[in-house]
C-alpha cells in the first residue's frame, strides 16, 4: 500500500527575523519565583540547517565593475546562412529557376547573403521527400527577394513548381578570365543590453533595546561559529539581502510599458518609473531553448535537447542545475540503462557486493555532450521556488566555460563566463555590496534618530551571453 506524507506538522514558512523586537525574537521565560527552572540552551538549534539559498552564481559565474546604467555587448551571428522558405518559379525537369526567398528578414534592403556564381543545394521540405538539386546562382534581385539559378543535372528541377525548399551556400564557380566575386557579406552581429537595479534593505533598532545586553552562540550560514549580540536580527538580514542579490539577478524581468511598475516615479528628480532588469530566466525563456510539458525522463527526450544543442553553439559540457524530482527522474532513466535495472540491483560490476551501501543517484551522463547535474537548492527551498505551481521551472541548462564577445565599453574583444554580474562602481562610489549605519545609537551619530539603522545596498545586472546555448525545463 502506498503511503504519502501528511500535512501536518509542516514545515514553517516563516522567517525567524522580525522588522522589530517581539517575543519571538529572544527568551522571556526568567520567572524566579518559580521553583522549577528551566534548563535553557545558549546555542539554538538549526532546525532548517543552511538557510540560505545563494551558491548558483558564484558556481558559475564571476561579478565586474561596471560604470554604466546601460550594459551593451555584440554577440556572434552565424557564418553560414541557411534559407528555410524557397519557392521556384519554374516546374519540374525545368534547366533554370526564379527562387523566391520569403524569409529574407527585410525584403527590398539588400539583405540576401547569396551572390553571382555561388553554388547552392536546393532541398525539398515535404516529408519523406528524396527531391534535391544543385545550381550556381545567374543573378541576384534583392529588390524582389528573388535569385535565378541553372541547375547541374540533366533533369533540371526535381521537385514541382511553388513547393517549399530549404537553400544552402555550399561553394562558388567562375570561369576562365572572368571578373571576381561581386559584392561582399558584412559580418552579422546581433547586440544586447541590460540595465542594473538597485537592491536595499535596512535593519533597525532603538537605542533603549540596545541598552540590554545579550549574547547568543549560533552557526551562521557562511559557516562563522561563536557568539552574537541579541541584534541577531541585523544579522539575519544580511544573509537575507545577500541571497536576495542572487535571485533578483535570476528571477528580474524588465518593466513592460503600460505596466503598473513602469509608471512609478519615486521622486521629480528621475522623472521615470522603474525599468526592471533582464534575469536569468527571463532572458533564456525569450532567447534561448525552452523544455515544457514535463521533465525529459528518457533518452530519447535527452536526444530532441542535444539535436537542439547541436544547431546552437554545441558546447562539450554542460551542467543541468534541478530540482529534487528532476534530478529522480534522471537518476531513474540512467539507471534504467542497466540490464538489471528493472529486475533489481546488480552484484559484480566496479567490485560491489551485498554488503556495499548501494549508491542510487548518478552525479552525470554523457550522451553526445557531457551533462553534469546538481541540485539547486533554490528550486526546493519551500520559502522559495519549492512549492510553487504556476510558472513552476524544473531546472536550467547552462554551458560550461567561457565565451568571447565583443565589449562596448571596453571597445575589444574579451572572455566571458556565459554569465556574470556587472555591478555600479567608479573610483570613488563603489555599490556592488555597500552598507552603512545612520541614527544616534550604537556608535554612530549621523542623526538624532534614538536609533541604529543599518542600510545595505547593490546596483547590478546580470548579463547573459550565448542564451541560445542555454535550455530552462518549464514544469
Amino acid at each position: 500500500m502506498a503511503g504519502s506524507v501528511q500535512a501536518t506538522p509542516g514545515f514553517d514558512l516563516q522567517p525567524s527575523s522580525e522588522q522589530v523586537l517581539l517575543q519571538t525574537n529572544y527568551i522571556t521565560n526568567f520567572d524566579f519565583l518559580n521553583q522549577y527552572l528551566p534548563d535553557t540552551y545558549e546555542k539554538e538549534f538549526e532546525r532548517y540547517g543552511n538557510r540560505s539559498v545563494a551558491s548558483f552564481l558564484r558556481m558559475v559565474g564571476a561579478e565586474m565593475p561596471s560604470n554604466s546604467d546601460l550594459i551593451k555587448w555584440a554577440e556572434q551571428g552565424r557564418l553560414h546562412t541557411k534559407y528555410t522558405n524557397v519557392t521556384s518559379a519554374a516546374a519540374a525537369g525545368q534547366d533554370t529557376a526564379t527562387l523566391t526567398i520569403a524569409d529574407v528578414l527585410v525584403p527590398g534592403t539588400g539583405t540576401i547573403a547569396i551572390r553571382v556564381g555561388q553554388t547552392i543545394m536546393l532541398s525539398d521540405s515535404t516529408a519523406a521527400s528524396t527531391n534535391s538539386n544543385k545550381a550556381i546562382v545567374t543573378a541576384v534581385d534583392t529588390a524582389a527577394g528573388t535569385i535565378d539559378v541553372a541547375y547541374y543535372e540533366a533533369g533540371g528541377q526535381t521537385m514541382a513548381a511553388a513547393v517549399v525548399c530549404s537553400l544552402f551556400i555550399y561553394g562558388s564557380e567562375f570561369q576562365k578570365g572572368s571578373i571576381g566575386m561581386q559584392g561582399q557579406l558584412e559580418a552579422d552581429d546581433s547586440i544586447f543590453e541590460n540595465s542594473p537595479i538597485i537592491i536595499k534593505d535596512r535593519y533597525a533598532v532603538s537605542g533603549s533595546d540596545m541598552a540590554q545586553i545579550g549574547w547568543i552562540e549560533v552557526t551562521t550560514e557562511n559557516g562563522a561559529t561563536g557568539f552574537l549580540w541579541y541584534m541577531k536580527s541585523e544579522h539575519e538580514t544580511r544573509l537575507r539581502f545577500e541571497d536576495y542579490l542572487e535571485t533578483a539577478m535570476v528571477e528580474a524581468v524588465p518593466a513592460e510599458a503600460g505596466g503598473g511598475a513602469a509608471a512609478i516615479v519615486e521622486g521629480v528628480a528621475s522623472g521615470v518609473g522603474n525599468k526592471g532588469s533582464e534575469g536569468l530566466f527571463y532572458v533564456v525563456e525569450e532567447r534561448g531553448n525552452v523544455w515544457a510539458g514535463g521533465n525529459p525522463n528518457a533518452l530519447a527526450d535527452f536526444d530532441a535537447i542535444i539535436s537542439r544543442l547541436d544547431k546552437q553553439g554545441s558546447i562539450e559540457e554542460n551542467v543541468i542545475f534541478l530540482n529534487r524530482d528532476f534530478g529522480f527522474d534522471i537518476d531513474d532513466m540512467l539507471a534504467a540503462q542497466n540490464s538489471y535495472g528493472a529486475g533489481g540491483t546488480s552484484y559484480g560490476l566496479f567490485d560491489n557486493d551485498e554488503e556495499m551501501a548501494l549508491n542510487l543517484g548518478f552525479s552525470g551522463f554523457r550522451r553526445g555532450y557531457d551533462f553534469y547535474k546538481t541540485d539547486w537548492k533554490y528550486l526546493n527551498d519551500p520559502t522559495m521556488r519549492g512549492d510553487i505551481v504556476g510558472g513552476a521551472i524544473n531546472g536550467i541548462l547552462v554551458p560550461a566555460g567561457s565565451t568571447t564577445v565583443y565589449d562596448q565599453v571596453l571597445g575589444k574583444n574579451a572572455k566571458r563566463p556565459f554569465l556574470h554580474v556587472r555591478y555600479r562602481a567608479s573610483e570613488t562610489e563603489d555599490r556592488r555590496y555597500k552598507t552603512w549605519i545612520t541614527g544616534s545609537a550604537g556608535g554612530a551619530a549621523t542623526s538624532n534618530l534614538d536609533a541604529m539603522e543599518v542600510n545595505f545596498l547593490s546596483e547590478r545586472a546580470l548579463c547573459t551571453l550565448g542564451a541560445n546555448n542555454f535550455f530552462i525545463f518549464n514544469n
